[in-house]
């Protein structure tokens, strides 16, 4: 028998072989529908533990509606790759759920029940060029007539998408939410505008807040409050107004009685100036700075709300009227890494940013007996200064002179837990006079100790908007992407105090926060270098400017004019011709200065354009021509074997 031909074999060996890769893809999409390889560095595209704890939990079946208009938004290619990213995500959530997860999709097309039921759901359609709506949201039901929606997927929300849905669910999931009784003398309820924006009809709550109150059920205490209300899980006091002993008893009791608090003390808050149009007292008389001292010492932490923590090392930019520096850095503003967070407490273990501002710093009472853990600190380059001198003068390069840096971090926020004592040994505070013929009432039982968990935090403009989020309106609907972990911090720690932590894992996933922090370091070094030379010679131009001026003035008078030279001697014309001089010189070196102070930044970024664009490529192609000539060897190797 006559073999086949070569070329016969490699036609049917090629056949074969796309006949294999047919089968194992049919194969894998068959049985591998949901396997996927994330190769991201924060693993953006698996599902957090967090997510599987919070469908694992779910016990009543949860029907959710995807509203997609796909003919609509056919010609958006980012739309089309969100929306498939939405749905696999949706039916992975399903799939992961046993059947207690239903996702249905609807296409509202145009003039249709479909549409109308979008619409009546509180869903946004995104008008297009063409005239037509597009709708891409979603609507989530529980057996009791729980409805969660999110009106439209923006964009901007893409890295929050696991998050979105993940809140989604968990709402639907509890219907009973824990209780937060918070006590503020800040208007967060109402936004910066304060009362007098919410009657003009303009309150826009910090987002913080809406995002408390949209979790958990939330009750604002009155100043005058003897008792915290039956049933509060958590108690978050935010930069709290002057407070008299019936109020404190009041928070004591509670948390000696196993209630769980989360406090933010400032001893400079800039909310509460804002809302006293700047002055040191809001409006209403509460001071800009805030304590709850007898408290503090019960529970054994120490704290100056005079001082600010002032780091040459996490200072953040701010513009500067100068238009030949336009930036420079602001040292009481503080931008907090990954390295100033607790890697060991579940609240700050995935916080990879914070902004804040006019921090104070927090320290441990020893004498106390509790446990004082640290979650958030500066760094040792840092100091602290008086906090009224920022009221007064708050330039960032005289703030920059006030800083001597100590050489270790000052803690910022920190849990407190352990036993802790009353801060009312004596007794509790006598209760009011009784009116005529009312009987008096009966002496109150104190709480003499118990296991507290509080956590502390020095700084309430945390919860300012501009510091941490970015808020659109998105076809009337407000949108809120993140560009720092405020609002996690302040979520994971109410979600921790009242016993849940499903969604800690997720708030911070999205976070790629990744600073320039040798530019950073760079930039903290030569300002705090060269700062002082350039005052110095600053105060010297201005002496020099004000005695050449009284030395032309005064020659000009003898002379009977001001502005005649006549009157000047030879003497006098040699020194106004060294202050001249003097005064040339003088700007040069203010000058020099200015551009000393970008002299390493600009080398480092020297470097790195070297480094990308000549450096990477002649190593890439040094390897080539290598790798060529060691092919070619080796060839001619085997060749003269």
């Amino acid at each position: 028998m006559k073999p086949m031909p070569r070329r016969l074999y490699a036609i049917i060996a090629i056949v074969l072989a796309a006949l294999i890769f047919v089968a194992l893809n049919i194969a894998a999409d068959a049985t591998f529908t949901t396997a996927k390889l994330d190769l991201t560095e924060n693993g953006q595209y698996t599902l957090a533990q967090g997510t599987r704890n919070i469908i694992a939990k779910v016990q009543e079946p949860i029907l959710l509606k995807f509203y997609y208009s796909k003919k609509e938004a056919a010609d958006y290619a980012q739309i089309n790759a969100y929306a498939q990213r939405v749905r696999d995500l949706l039916h992975e959530y399903a799939a992961l759920s046993g059947g207690k997860i239903i996702v249905q999709e609807i296409d509202p097309q145009p003039y249709t029940a479909e549409e109308d039921a979008a619409s009546a759901a509180g869903l946004t359609g995104a008008p297009t060029q063409s005239g037509d709506v597009v709708y891409f949201g979603l609507v989530g039901t529980n057996s009791i007539d729980g409805k969660e929606t999110i009106p439209f997927f923006g964009q901007d929300r893409e890295p929050y998408l696991e998050y979105d849905l993940s809140s989604l669910i968990y709402r639907l999931s509890t219907p009973k939410k824990p209780k937060i009784a918070v006590l503020s003398g800040l208007p967060l309820q109402y936004g910066p505008g304060g009362i007098q924006a919410a009657m003009q009809g303009h309150a826009r709550p910090f987002i913080i807040y809406q995002q408390i109150a949209q979790t958990y059920q939330t009750q604002m205490l009155e100043p005058n409050f003897t008792s915290i209300p039956s049933g509060v899980d958590v108690l978050m006091i935010v930069h709290p107004p002057t407070l008299g002993d019936p109020q404190l008893f009041a928070i004591d009791q509670f948390v000696l009685g196993g209630g769980r608090a989360l406090v933010l003390v400032d001893p400079n808050s800039e909310l509460a100036g804002q809302a006293s149009g700047g002055s040191p007292f809001q409006q209403g008389g509460g001071p800009t700075s805030s304590d709850l001292p007898k408290l503090f010492q019960a529970w054994g932490v120490g704290y100056d709300p005079t001082k600010v923590v002032a780091d040459r090392d996490l200072a953040q930019k701010v513009q500067s009227s100068d238009p030949r520096t336009p930036y420079q850095l602001y040292p009481v503003w503080l931008h907090l890494g990954s390295d100033q967070v607790s890697k060991t407490d579940q609240i700050t273990a995935s916080l990879q940013s914070l902004n804040l501002a006019s921090v104070g710093a927090l320290t441990q009472i020893k004498a106390a007996g509790t446990t004082f853990t640290p979650l958030l600190w500066s760094t040792g380059q840092s100091s602290l200064i008086d906090a009224a001198s920022i009221r007064i003068m708050p330039q960032p390069d005289a703030i920059m002179r006030q800083i001597a840096p100590t050489g270790h971090p000052f803690t910022i926020a920190a849990r407190i837990s352990g036993t802790a004592k009353t801060a009312f040994a004596k007794g509790a505070p006598k209760p009011p006079t009784p009116a005529k013929g009312k009987a008096a009432a009966a002496p109150m039982h104190i709480i003499g100790q118990g296991a507290i968990n509080v956590i502390v935090l020095a700084d309430s403009d945390i919860f300012d908007d501009r510091f941490w989020v970015h808020v659109e309106d998105l076809y009337g609907h407000q949108v809120a992407a993140p560009f720092a972990d405020n609002a996690a911090f302040i979520l994971n720690s109410i979600e921790n105090l009242s016993g849940s932590s499903d969604l800690i894992s997720l708030r911070t996933r999205a976070s790629s926060d990744r600073p320039f922090t040798r530019v950073k370091k760079l930039q903290a070094e030569a300002q705090a270098q060269f700062q002082q030379q350039a005052q110095n010679l600053q105060e010297h131009l201005q002496a020099t400017q004000e005695q050449l001026r009284q030395l032309q003035a005064g020659a000009g008078a003898k002379a009977g004019n001001p502005n005649s030279a006549a009157g000047i001697s030879a003497q006098q014309q040699r020194e106004i011709e060294q202050f001249r001089h003097d005064l040339v010189e003088t700007r040069t070196k203010i000058r020099d200065v200015q551009r000393n102070l970008r002299a390493s930044v600009d080398r480092l970024g020297n470097i790195l354009i070297f480094v990308n664009i000549v450096l990477v490529p002649l190593l890439v192609a040094f390897f080539a021509i290598g790798l060529a000539v060691l092919r070619r060897r080796r060839r001619a190797r085997a060749i003269a074997f």
